[in-house]
């Protein structure tokens, strides 16, 4: 049996993302060399050594510029986003993009056409996709457990201290629906209905950059529902939410994150999806890595990527109207 060829990725950027992805790939049974780049070399260097990668680079353009690169990993700020992914292009390499990937939906356009133009792929990193969760809420709604839905309640309130780039909007392109949100959005896009529209409720004073949206959400099937989304509202031991699903024949209710789901409907169910991959990051990368040495689209495509932006840019135009 032919050994599959090793795929080696530049991470650039330094900081939490990298070091979260890091563990991930570093454990996953896949061959992939790790690299990693930063414009401080040293910092470059002692993440390389934390992470038991293969090297490092003091510059994004040094990484970007090396044959041993085949993918860049862009794992800055997301101002810097949309200039390293048509860098990282133009020299050749597949990318791969942390979320929120782009500051505008337009932006995936001219991504698309430099991406086609080089032969190469551009995957964005959206883990929810891939959360057992969220899978496992696609099948149970496919297979008509609890009827014909009519309600979704997403719970997903949490208190975040923002003290880095996330805070400046100049940075972070966005308040925290755009931010941090975007992962909820793409979670009720893809439960298996197809969202028709998307509206948004900014509560208490309207100053400055947003830290809670209440999104309220329609779908092509009928259903409506809500999505709560806070940076500033406590929740139980940090992070405990629950969330609904409503049919004609009974209801699921699950722990937000993934703990646990409890169904009542046409059968009787108490399920645990998974705490081995909770939050879904070994199921993305194990889809993106395989996909590019198979040289196909990984099944969270660019399109559904592009879809997310476009609804967060209906959900900040409501909220302008009101």
């Amino acid at each position: 049996m032919t050994q599959a060829k090793t795929t080696n990725l530049a991470f650039l950027g330094c900081g939490f993302a990298t070091s979260l992805h890091s563990k991930t790939l570093k454990n996953l049974p896949l061959q992939v060399g790790r690299f990693y780049a930063s414009r401080d070399k040293k910092k470059a260097e002692e993440t390389c050594e934390k992470f038991s990668g293969q090297g490092a680079f003091g510059s994004y353009e040094d990484a970007l510029s090396s044959d041993q690169i085949d993918v860049a990993l862009v794992a800055t700020p997301p101002a810097q986003h949309l200039e390293l992914t048509l860098a990282a292009l133009a020299t050749g390499k597949h990318v791969v993009v942390e979320k929120p990937p782009f500051f505008t939906s337009g932006d995936f356009d001219t991504v698309q056409s430099a991406a086609s133009k080089a032969g190469k792929q551009v995957l964005i990193a959206e883990n929810y996709f891939y959360k057992p969760v969220l899978l496992k809420l696609r099948n149970l709604l496919q297979s008509g457990v609890i009827g014909e839905v009519l309600f979704v309640h997403i719970n997903a309130l949490k208190e975040q201290k923002i003290s880095d780039w996330r805070g400046d909007e100049a940075l972070s392109g966005g308040g925290a629906l755009f931010e941090g949100g975007i992962h909820w959005i793409n979670f009720v896009a893809n439960l298996g209905l197809k969202l028709k529209s998307a509206r948004g409720l900014r509560p208490g004073k309207k100053e400055g950059m947003e830290k809670s949206v209440l999104a309220n959400l329609e779908y092509e099937e009928g259903a409506v529902g809500t999505l709560y989304y806070s940076w500033e509202t406590p929740s139980l031991f940090k992070g405990l939410r629950i969330s609904k699903i409503y049919g004609r024949a009974g209801s699921i209710t699950f722990e937000s994150n993934g703990i646990f789901m409890i169904v009542r409907g046409k059968r009787k169910q108490i399920i645990f999806p998974g705490l081995k991959d909770i939050a879904g990051y070994r199921g993305m990368f194990t889809d993106f890595i395989t996909a590019l040495q198979a040289e196909r689209p990984p099944e969270f495509n660019f399109g559904l990527a592009k879809q997310d932006l476009l609804t967060i840019e209906e959900i900040y135009k409501s909220m302008k109207s009101v």
